[in-house]
């Protein structure tokens, strides 16, 4: 251990640590879940930490060469180098003030030891009046929020959501000819295309791409430059238009400085706004999941339309039984990611007065949430939609027992006509062709005609 001091006095920190006291008070004061803010997160405070030093130079705040420290340093924290040096307790202090000083200390430390390595030992760099200048935490932390979940979006969620979107496609196609009775309130109804079905899956892929383009958008004003309050106490008023410039340079994302700082650290209203969009997203991952894991329920008691890759074992008592894993594991992690959103959203209530006190919460649940439905988008879309298979006899044997080829007659008999036919072949275990010919109400050729389920296709 190695004596280090804060604002509050003296502090035993571990030897080999880069974080100093306060950070260490964080530690023994939060020992609460054992769950640290996100490895996306403290890259983007990183990736902020350097860009407020190379802001701070050229505005002629921060001697060059602590700058070039900073930087370099701030840059290890975003590349991963020292993810272990951040050890606080996602519950915390609402404001992420602990998370913060963390990574000032880290960086402030690291870069005096490159500057000793560089031949520059008494360069002098403190955590506060160099690696946060032109900062608060209050500032600073809704600023990574927003950036490290809107990377997160674009680069891990978009392209799974692209990777399942293009396999239902693939299905959509691969199943164009083949009829199978559709079902309303899980009864038989008029026929439909398993391609049709799943172009209605890949339909809502496609509005989940859009959804996630959303909440990226949701996400692309940045707090930093309010400083404390939303005043912007303390910092240079072209700062935070510098920050922003080198975030989005170094993200492929545009970010901008908020058009109100107030609404910026007070509401966590953008955080709120993509939480219910990925919640929606959840849910459309859940419908088509579970729709797939009732086709191919069976093999012989069920619907038994889909074939599922069959990946292990699904019992440890009943030999030879598989069940749809995948399937359930999409629907565990939609109702997962529900409950998350609703956390973010009930989190963004909590903006008393000048400043949202959840934010370590937020960025928890949200990458949380981008993680996990990423993951599960991923493992369904290789897993299990791209080797599904439909079973083309079973589906035409559906159909051709389904009684609800009877509302093709309608325009011709009836609707009153039609349902007594249906009530009779149902009764009697007749086909409804023969119920109308001996009840003499089509002639053979236009019944054939009626009865085919190719017509009842389309308009």
């Amino acid at each position: 251990m190695r004596t280090e001091r804060d604002s509050m006095g003296e502090m035993q920190v571990p030897d080999d640590a880069l974080y100093g006291a306060s950070t260490q008070r964080a530690v023994l004061n939060f020992p609460i879940s054992g769950h640290r803010l996100p490895p996306p997160f403290i890259r983007a405070l990183g990736l902020i930490k350097a860009a407020a030093a190379r802001a701070n130079a050229e505005l002629g705040r921060l001697e060059p060469a602590v700058a070039d420290a900073v930087e370099r340093a701030a840059r290890e924290v975003a590349e991963g180098a020292h993810a272990d040096q951040f050890p606080v307790d996602v519950f915390q202090t609402g404001s992420g003030t602990s998370t913060n000083t963390n990574a000032n200390e880290v960086i402030a430390r690291r870069a005096r030891r490159l500057a000793t390595d560089a031949g520059s030992p008494d360069l002098a760099v403190h955590p506060n009046d160099h690696v946060n200048l032109g900062q608060s935490s209050n500032d600073t932390i809704p600023t990574a929020l927003h950036v490290s979940v809107a990377v997160a979006l674009q680069r891990d969620l978009a392209p799974a959501l692209s990777s399942l979107h293009a396999a239902l496609n693939e299905r959509a196609a691969a199943f164009a000819d083949v009829i199978k009775s559709g079902r309303t309130h899980l009864m038989d109804a008029v026929p439909v295309t398993m391609g049709q079905v799943f172009s209605g899956y890949a339909a809502q892929l496609a509005k989940a791409l859009e959804r996630n383009d959303r909440a990226v958008a949701a996400l692309r004003e940045l707090a930093i430059g309010g400083t404390a309050v939303g005043t912007g106490l303390n910092t240079h008023p072209d700062f935070a238009r510098r920050v922003c410039l080198r975030l989005s340079a170094e993200t492929g994302l545009t970010f901008h400085e908020a058009a109100n700082h107030f609404e910026a650290q007070g509401a966590r209203d953008g955080c709120a706004e993509a939480a219910g969009l990925l919640a929606t997203t959840a849910g459309a991952l859940s419908k088509i999941a579970a729709d797939i894991r009732l086709l191919g329920s069976g093999p012989r008691n069920g619907l038994g339309e889909l074939k599922l890759p069959a990946i292990q074992p699904g019992s440890s008592i009943m030999p030879g039984k598989v069940n749809p894993v995948l399937c359930e594991s999409v629907i565990q992690v939609g109702h997962y990611a529900q409950g998350l959103a609703v956390t973010v959203q009930s989190a963004a209530r909590d903006g008393q007065l000048e400043l949202n006190v959840t934010l370590p919460l937020q960025a928890h649940a949200l990458h949380e949430m981008v993680r996990c439905l990423a993951n599960v988008a991923r493992a369904f879309a290789e897993g299990c939609v791209a080797g599904l298979e439909a079973d083309a006899a079973r589906c035409r044997d559906n159909v051709e027992r389904s009684l609800m080829l009877v509302t093709a007659l309608t325009p011709t008999i009836g609707y009153d006509a039609a349902a007594a036919v249906a009530k009779e072949a149902h009764s009697t275990g007749r086909t409804l062709r023969e119920v109308v010919l001996q009840r003499g109400l089509m002639d053979e050729a236009a019944l054939d005609r009626a009865l085919d389920p190719r017509h009842m296709l389309q308009p």
